[in-house]
């Protein structure tokens, strides 16, 4: 029986399946919401007819592949252009024909990765037009991947390429990973920090949580771990799978989980002019 790819219309997550899943793991998780009308699943070729997309250079040797219109959670594929080879890290939710040119133009992917769950979109699509080297993801999130196959499961760290690094920090989810892009001073965070902009792109809050939806915090603990991990990280930008945050680097992430951790956990959002 041939298996098929679908997509959770409610938040955009892709499973392989014999026939239409019985449910979404992304959306039946404390993290997520569940569909108010129910599940509804959308078959690779429905998706493929009725989304189309886009994509800039948000920066040097830095691109932005979005889907549109939405399609679940709405997240970014980042794509780091290197002689040696590309990095891609996340993924839109769904790739077009024009996208998937446009990435073959910039000379394909060599490496691929994502921080967790929320910012898998199509990696299958990524993983069958590109045959990348490798597609990393920590060992704890791998029951969220049957969408795609993982060939680099890795524990606390993982080297992608020289100056470019996973580090595993949990706390959103369990396996969520961090990609530190030391060669251009980028910490690709995951969903470690929710950054609040306005129309123009232009930052002007950050909170960290355990579940955005229910706001939700981490503890103390989780905190903690963030700010082990990042503390000896150099990096003047954060990227999530939403937002491209130029106004946030190390000093500003740090004071944002010092003032998590001097009081008693709970969700708040801080204005940046806050942090110093």
């Amino acid at each position: 029986m041939p298996l098929s790819h679908y997509a959770c219309a409610n938040c955009g997550f892709w499973q392989l399946h014999f026939a239409t899943p019985p449910d979404c793991p992304v959306c039946t998780d404390v993290r997520n919401d569940l569909p108010e009308d129910g599940w509804h699943f959308l078959p690779e070729e429905e998706v493929a007819a009725t989304h189309s997309g886009a994509f800039r250079e948000v920066a040097p040797d830095l691109w932005a592949f979005t889907t549109t219109p939405n399609l679940g959670l709405a997240g970014t594929g980042w794509l780091i252009i290197r002689p040696e080879g590309n990095i891609a890290f996340e993924a839109a939710p769904y790739y077009s024909a024009a996208m998937l040119d446009q990435l073959r133009a910039l000379g394909g992917i060599r490496l691929l990765a994502a921080s967790h769950a929320h910012g898998y979109g199509a990696l299958f699509q990524l993983q069958r037009e590109f045959a990348p080297e490798l597609l990393a993801i920590h060992r704890d999130d791998l029951q969220m991947t049957k969408a795609f196959q993982v060939t680099a499961p890795y524990d606390d760290q993982l080297e992608l390429a020289p100056g470019y690094t996973l580090h595993h920090v949990g706390g959103h989810y369990a396996g969520q990973a961090a990609l530190h892009d030391a060669v251009h001073g980028r910490l690709f965070c995951g969903d470690m920090f929710k950054v609040d902009q306005d129309a123009d792109g232009r930052s002007h809050g950050i909170s960290s949580h355990k579940a955005f939806h229910k706001d939700i915090p981490l503890t103390h603990a989780e905190l903690r771990r963030y700010r082990e991990v990042i503390a000896p990280l150099e990096f003047d930008a954060v990227l999530t799978p939403f937002e491209y945050a130029r106004e946030i680097g190390r000093a500003q992430a740090l004071a944002a989980l010092d003032e998590g951790l001097a009081r008693a956990p709970g969700v708040r959002r801080l204005p940046l002019e806050s942090l110093g």
